[in-house]
């Protein structure tokens, strides 16, 4: 039998390798970002084009590299990380596998320029589908500058399963921001398209959370500090009151790599216990340092799960930290009976000395001399021993006058001018009729609501159990669709404008869709950097609901965003509707379940909710009776 196993060439296992590697655009900056930290440098730019499908540019002023250096970064396996196994558990680096140019390069068009601050000139090198086109002597500065173009030009295949730029945008700046949050140090700065999108100078970690995030994060941040012989802490958890629904402002870094790991967001989300909602997420920034031997970084092909020695000490570690600084902070409610506020001195009294009061008395007070003087008081109530009835008649004379004033004023109802009685009918004020009759029980009109949740009503057949929430989904996206499709929706002025701040790239996905949102009611001021200021307001919401529509639908679009018009209107209108629609655990009373139902039953496809669940379902009465049979 002839021999079927064969070595692989080396531009099919740098393709085979590259599927693990660069599974799209973000997975190429993110190695690019990473080599850029390993070569020590204090600036890095990002240049992506069309959501890095065309171009993906990374340029650094770090050490740069050599003639032969630059050749040999693009071999597999090729690194200056590490020399044996035992080097894989006292990492400090990013990289260490030598696969990720090599497989960048197996899938793209690569081109690098570097040069070392010692020599005078520099390396050009071009590099396609693992194949070097040229390699040439070039003027360029201290640093490297890495282009990526026409990513997975020569696999069709995986460059079709890519999602629209909108989202793999969207990835992108996550991994910029987890790069850029683990190293505050490092000057960063980000362009899409030739627009500017984050340009973070050098600083601290607070201040780069700001500046990523917002200047309102500042007021939102608890510091996190905690350092013991196995661990320490540092970094940011969110305020309980600014918890989202949606999983996004989490970062564990360890040993400035950013990771994931459900098991210590488990720990801090119980820190978090009592103090928010249990579908409400908190968000933390939290950076943690362990000892390289105690962890096992090379688990994942993206190195972005590790494996931690003692994870139940670090696990009780956080979760005591960060619930000792919701606590420290006035977050967490706690009991201290040694400590009153109320008796807090202010500061101008601290070094007063304590004087004795000064009471004055008048002595020769006596308030039985002064009733004395004003003699005996005749009371209209006072009992009389004589009389049998026990009370005076004094009291009649409290009356005496009032009856000429009455009459000589004007004639009253009921005598003439002339004061002849004046027989008066009035008017039976007996009700004697309803001019709505209760035939409830007669019209089927009957309903009630079980557990906050379903509403019941009875049909000839059986009955009828809706779901309150779905059933109002249904009724809020029609509407909104027809608003958004037709342009003619009502807004509500307000009389003082509401002030939003969101960050920068949020801003920029409102301004996206600001048209839709003001077909449906929505009127906006002005859109400038981090701030949105809104005038008007859709009639269906309230002006409470705002902020958390607005934030809920920019989730919603950074997880998908279809690329033509009508598909966006529809996400639009869903996001909207789930966000405004009446939630379980809402009582209703008669007259809003019945305006519920006749909404629902006058859309166009009642029985599905816009996300396709079901709305309401049928009970029959001959299924009740196998029950008891």
């Amino acid at each position: 039998m002839a021999d079927i196993i064969q070595l692989l060439p080396d531009h099919v296992a740098n393709q085979i390798a590259a599927g693990e590697v660069v599974q799209r655009p973000a997975s190429v900056v993110k190695e690019l970002l990473e080599n850029a930290i390993d070569a020590k440098a204090t600036s890095i730019t990002l240049i992506i084009k069309d959501a890095g499908k065309t171009l993906v540019q990374v340029t650094d002023n770090g050490m740069g590299m050599s003639v032969t250096d630059a050749r040999l970064s693009f071999e597999r396996h090729a690194t200056s990380k590490i020399k044996s196994a035992e080097d894989l558990f006292n990492l400090h680096t990013k990289g260490f596998r030598g696969e990720a140019l090599a497989s960048i390069a197996a899938i793209a068009h690569v081109e690098l320029k570097t040069k070392t601050e010692d020599s005078e000139i520099g390396t050009h090198l071009t590099i396609e589908g693992s194949k070097v086109i040229s390699q040439d002597p070039a003027v360029v500065s201290k640093g490297t500058t890495i282009s990526v173009k026409n990513l997975f030009y020569n696999i069709p295949a995986r460059r079709n399963f890519l999602k629209s730029n909108p989202v793999e945008t969207r990835h992108i700046i996550d991994e910029f921001h987890r790069v850029a949050l683990a190293h505050p140090n490092v000057a960063f700065q980000m362009l899409h398209n030739g627009g500017d999108v984050f340009n973070l100078p050098a600083s601290n970690s607070r201040q780069r959370i700001v500046n990523i995030f917002g200047s309102k994060t500042n007021e939102k941040l608890v510091p996190v500090h905690e350092e013991t012989e196995i661990l320490k802490v540092e970094g940011f958890v969110l305020k309980p009151e600014f918890g989202k629904k949606s999983r996004g402002e989490q970062f564990f870094f360890v040993n400035d790599r950013f990771i994931k790991s459900p098991y210590l967001h488990h720990a801090v989300a119980s820190a978090f216990e009592g103090l928010v909602k249990n579908d409400i997420h908190p968000g933390y920034f939290l950076f943690l340092e362990v000892d390289t031997h105690s962890i096992d970084i090379n688990i994942h092909p993206t190195k972005t799960e590790i494996k931690f020695d003692d994870e139940h000490s670090i696990y009780a570690m956080l979760r005591a930290t960060v619930k000792h600084s919701l606590g420290q902070f006035n977050i967490a409610p706690v009991l201290d009976f040694e400590r009153d506020k109320g008796f807090d001195m202010p500061y101008d009294y601290s070094k007063k000395q304590p004087t004795a009061p000064s009471i004055d008395v008048d002595r020769d007070f006596n308030p039985f001399k002064e009733r004395a003087k004003q003699g005996n008081i005749n009371f209209p109530f006072k009992r009389d021993p004589s009389s049998g009835s026990g009370l005076t008649q004094s009291w009649e004379s409290l009356y005496v006058g009032l009856k000429d004033d009455f009459d000589s004023a004007q004639p009253p109802r009921g005598r003439s001018s002339s004061g002849a009685e004046m027989e008066m009918e009035f008017e039976s004020e007996e009700v004697t009729g309803s001019l709505f009759e209760n035939n409830e029980a007669e019209t089927g009109q009957i309903t009630f609501q079980l557990q906050n949740k379903y509403i019941v009503s009875p049909l000839k057949s059986g009955m009828m159990i809706i779901h309150q929430n779905l059933a109002h989904q249904r009724i809020l996206y029609e509407e909104l669709l027809k608003n958004i499709t037709v342009k003619e929706a009502v807004s509500q002025q307000l009389l003082f404008p509401l002030q939003l701040h969101f960050s920068k790239p949020d801003v920029e996905i409102i301004e996206k869709i600001r048209e839709q949102l003001e077909h449906t009611g929505f009127v906006f001021s002005a859109l400038k950097d981090e701030t949105i200021e809104i005038s008007g307001i859709p009639v269906m919401i309230l002006e409470s609901h705002v902020v958390n529509l607005l934030s809920q639908l920019v989730h919603d679009i950074k997880e998908e965003v279809p690329d033509s018009g009508f598909s966006q209107n529809d996400k639009l209108a869903k996001s909207m509707a789930a966000s405004m629609a009446i939630k379980t655990g809402v009582s209703l009373n008669r007259e809003e379940r019945e305006h519920l139902i006749n909404q629902l039953f006058a859309c166009k496809e009642p029985s599905v909710s816009p996300t396709n669940k079901l709305v309401f379902t049928t009970i029959d009465a001959s299924d009740l009776d196998k029950k008891f049979m």
